[in-house]
């Protein structure tokens, strides 16, 4: 099948629990986050090269791909950091602006962030984001609203903006609450 006429529908992949970790360098200030497929969260401050790292802060999360039921196309999210629910913080933003409250339909916006520093690392492309936005519609129920998913670069100040991160700060273990 060509894999650009296929109506995709897509199932996540190859998940992997981890950690999200963010290290500062205490010398030239220089923030830095990476996904740890460790058991606990990296605790140890180290030197590399010039930069003498810090661990700032650990959240629980995972890794995943998408592959195509139909064509078997297989997309890598390796680049996803984490997504953030736009709260409607600044009306000005642009992200705000794509926030569509008809009375009968919703758009939900989602920010999706890449690794910092940001301009060092690899975003997520315009067709990889229509991919995860198409994923996650296809698993609503609901008619009456959709989900948007954009590039963090849509947010004009994001020292100031007050949107959703889903995380579990602090959290030592991946392993699960134990059922009696």
């Amino acid at each position: 099948m060509n894999t650009s006429e296929c109506a995709h529908q897509w199932e996540m992949v190859n998940t992997q629990s981890g950690f999200i970790v963010t290290e500062t360098c205490h010398k030239c200030n220089l923030v830095t986050t990476y996904f740890s497929r460790e058991e606990h969260p990296p605790l140890e401050e180290y030197r590399d090269g010039e930069h003498f790292w810090n661990i700032m802060a650990s959240s629980q999360s995972v890794s995943f791909d998408l592959r195509c039921k139909l064509c078997n196309t297989l997309v890598s999210f390796d680049e996803l950091s984490s997504l953030m629910l736009c709260t409607g913080c600044d009306k000005d933003c642009k992200v705000f602006k794509l926030l569509k409250r008809d009375p009968g339909h919703s758009v939900w916006v989602y920010v999706a962030f890449g690794f910092k520093p940001y301009k060092d690392k690899q975003q997520l492309s315009k067709e990889k984001l229509k991919i995860l936005e198409d994923y996650f519609n296809a698993k609503r129920r609901s008619t009456k609203s959709s989900i948007k998913i954009v590039s963090f670069e849509m947010i004009d100040d994001l020292d100031s903006c007050k949107g959703g991160f889903i995380m579990d700060e602090f959290l030592l273990s991946l392993a699960g609450p134990t059922t009696k």
